[in-house]
């Protein structure tokens, strides 16, 4: 084997193990993040779980991932222990699939359907259509994805031919034979298959690279079998090295895969020399072939799951006893310094379009909880609470963590590769962020005015009251409407977010009015006054905050260009829909039947 061939055979390797990554991050995409989604929803029984891990590895063509994804599941609280098991289990396998479509590059024959099975007669074409989606596609992200997974298989597959072909002469070295002969040896064979697997970080390019070594024929099933071994040991380290500094079941997770792979891999070298001793198992004389080394492969994983299955929970409770729940005075410590309660396992990064789906469930609850926490401040401010009071401050403390927690973690994932469907819902969800968050302060501010009021023994008139009644109930309205539209990305909706505001501000303004001359009449004091300012500007700005949310929404739809062009870039027929709709919700929030209601009264007391 000279320079030439060594250079060809690196080369070769690179583009495999491109192409596999290529291949792989292009079906994640494809996947837009909902088959990581199924992991954690539909793990209830453990069957499932399997079938699932070994679907989802399947597609996205690497168990390292799939199990990385599983440790970040546990460590954020989403998924327990017990539904992990189930879960690496499929993914060993799932990743089997790999091995038979490299398998396709020994296929032989003469007839013309045998050759078009070959890799080398259809990755060309499978190139061509890729390169051609890709540089069309321009804004169609779709296209585009499609176009990187032909592109990353026709790769792949041309790395695993280049290798092939390079190392063809390697059946006349003596070196090289003398090497396999030294792998013969169980152990060493095992040794040889974990380093190389825990160097390159997968499975699937490791048992490629051995199926491109069978090509030269000098590899018999006695070398090949213990190197599969070992690989399906090797593959652990990704997820131990993932699980470092996670939470302890998190780390658990990590060893329940790396005893699952040991406790197979130990059964089934005692249980198969065992018998070879009494039995010569003529077939590890045999030179292997890519077909072979997939079968091996394969019976291994599917034959250690059936093994394992039924032993599942020994395998929770052979993790928790590696790593028991005695607390070091250092972890004792960090458990009473007191942390935030949303955590987003920084390992979905890898996986950027189930992070960005993360993100926009976390996003959902942060919506959910302003919801709350304005409705339940308005409540306080009409009728003063005590415990409602300190639920707007303890929603509005989590709220503030949700923001600090999830704006940093969306920063980051700003920065990953992303769809152009999924980079528009990060910066959308980057600036509704701070909106919601910012409704939470302004529930808090109407608390805080509202004690104001009880510690000073202040209170509003009944006619001052009544017109805070109509107000809040028009913010509160607008509150649930926008937070409607946002939890179900209905743009269509949200065009009535506008009106709403228009009419709330109208209504800030008549109330302060009024005040002043309830004021100059001296029916209202000074520092009523005051507060009621404050709590005025407090219920404007929630409203402001509803319109940029629903303006962010129909940005991200289309249906506005600019926030603040919004009302001039109407066309005629918009305008009229939304005056009239003004119109409508200004006389549903009338202050005029607060007057009305005043006027009455007084005629009942004289008749009394």
């Amino acid at each position: 084997m000279d320079i030439f061939q060594v250079l060809n055979m690196i080369g070769g390797l690179a583009l495999f193990l491109y192409g596999m990554h290529t291949m792989g991050n292009g079906l994640s995409k494809m996947a837009g993040g909902k088959l990581e989604g199924v992991l954690e929803k539909l793990t209830s029984k453990r069957i499932f779980a399997v079938l699932l891990g070994a679907g989802v590895t399947a597609v996205i063509q690497s168990s390292s991932a799939t199990t990385v994804m599983v440790v970040g599941f546990v460590n954020s609280g989403i998924m327990k222990l017990s539904q992990a098991v189930g879960i690496i289990m499929g993914a060993n396998v799932g990743t089997t699939v790999t091995s038979w479509l490299l398998s396709l590059t020994s296929i032989d024959g003469s007839s013309i359907w045998v050759q078009l099975l070959k890799p080398s007669s259809f990755s060309p074409i499978l190139a061509a259509v890729g390169i051609i989606l890709l540089m069309s596609g321009k804004g169609e992200d779709r296209r585009k994805d499609i176009g990187g997974i032909l592109l990353g298989f026709a790769v792949l597959m041309f790395g695993m031919e280049t290798m092939s072909d390079s190392v063809s002469g390697l059946a006349e070295n003596a070196a090289f034979t003398s090497l396999m002969t030294t792998f013969s040896n169980p152990f060493l064979g095992m040794l040889m298959g974990a380093i190389l697997t825990a160097i390159i970080q997968s499975s699937s390019a490791s048992v490629g690279i051995l199926q491109a070594l069978c090509a030269t024929g000098a590899v018999p099933y006695g070398v090949a079998l213990p190197i599969i071994m070992g690989q399906n040991i090797g593959t652990c380290v990704t997820s131990i090295l993932s699980s470092v500094g996670a939470s302890k079941n998190a780390r658990r997770a990590a060893m329940i895969h790396l005893y699952f792979n040991l406790i197979g891999t130990i059964v089934f070298m005692v249980v198969f020399y065992g018998l070879h001793i009494w039995i010569d198992f003529a077939f590890l004389h045999m030179a292997a072939n890519a077909a072979g080394i997939a079968l091996i492969h394969s019976a291994f994983n599917i034959g250690a799951t059936i093994l394992l299955y039924p032993l599942a929970n020994q395998l929770v409770r052979l993790a928790e006893w590696t790593i028991p729940d005695e607390r070091t005075p250092q972890e004792a410590l960090e458990v009473s310094v007191p942390k935030p309660r949303l955590v987003i396992d920084e390992r979905f990064l890898a996986k950027p379009s189930f992070a960005v789906e993360i993100c926009r469930r976390y996003m959902m609850e942060l919506a959910e909880k302003s919801k709350e926490a304005l409705r339940i401040s308005t409540g306080v401010l009409l009728s003063y609470d005590a415990v409602g009071a300190e639920q707007v401050r303890a929603l509005e403390t989590e709220i503030d963590s949700y923001e600090d927690v999830l704006g940093s973690y969306l920063v980051k994932l700003s920065t990953k590769s992303l769809s152009g469907a999924d980079s528009r819902a990060v910066t959308g969800m980057l600036h509704s962020i701070s909106n919601f968050e910012r409704i939470s302060d302004h529930a808090k501010n109407l608390v805080e005015s509202a004690e104001e009021m009880k510690n000073k023994k202040l209170k509003f008139s009944k006619e001052a009251k009544r017109e805070m009644e109509v107000l809040c109930r028009a913010v509160d309205d607008i509150v649930t409407k926008t937070t409607a539209d946002y939890l179900n990305e209905n743009a269509e909706d949200a065009v009535h977010v506008e009106p709403l505001e228009e009419v709330i501000d109208r209504l800030t303004k008549k109330i302060k009015n009024r005040h002043v001359k309830r004021l100059q009449k001296g029916e209202c004091s000074i520092e009523m006054g005051l507060i009621l300012e404050d709590l005025l500007l407090n219920l404007e700005r929630v409203s402001d905050h509803c319109s940029n949310i629903a303006m962010e929404l129909m940005m991200f739809s289309g249906k506005a260009s600019d926030t603040h062009d919004y009302l001039e870039e109407m066309t005629e027929e918009q305008r009229t829909a939304f005056d009239a709709e003004y119109q409508a919700l200004k006389k549903q929030y009338s202050l005029k039947k607060t007057s009305d209601k005043m006027e009455k009264e007084p005629k009942k007391d004289k008749k009394k």
